[in-house]
């Protein structure tokens, strides 16, 4: 098969970790900045339980301002792997790293999946990469 295809769905996958985690991320720290509490993503609460949770109010916020920066390179990585750069694969992968501490931190159980089909994409993508 076409590497193209694999790189280009890796992509999407990690724009859709950006996108989909990073505008949570956004909405939560206004609404916590705000004396809110954390805001409803499709009946859910976004980044509410997890063990971030029982160290308080004060370092949820920085805690998702981290987050959003992993989001943020995320995007920047899924645009580079989209064009087939391996300098993108090789991000996307890193950046599982802090993911997943924020992923156990915040109690996010979807991630994972995609990560390892992200993972296995690349793999399969390599060969094809510049």
């Amino acid at each position: 098969m076409n590497p193209r295809l694999y790189y280009h769905a890796a992509a999407i996958l990690v724009w859709i970790s950006a996108v989909g985690l990073g505008i949570p991320c956004v909405m939560a720290i206004r609404n916590l900045r705000g004396g809110l509490g954390i805001p409803l993503v499709l009946g859910f609460p976004a980044y509410g339980g997890g063990a971030f949770e029982r160290h308080g109010r004060q370092t949820t916020i920085p805690m998702l301002a981290g987050f959003l920066l992993v989001a943020l390179i995320e995007a920047g990585a899924a645009w580079l792997l989209w064009h087939g750069y391996k300098l993108g694969a090789i991000a996307s992968i890193v950046l599982l790293v802090p993911g997943a501490v924020y992923w156990w931190g915040f109690d996010l159980p979807y991630p994972p999946t995609a990560a390892v089909a992200r993972v296995v994409l690349i793999v399969l993508a390599w060969p094809g990469l510049v």
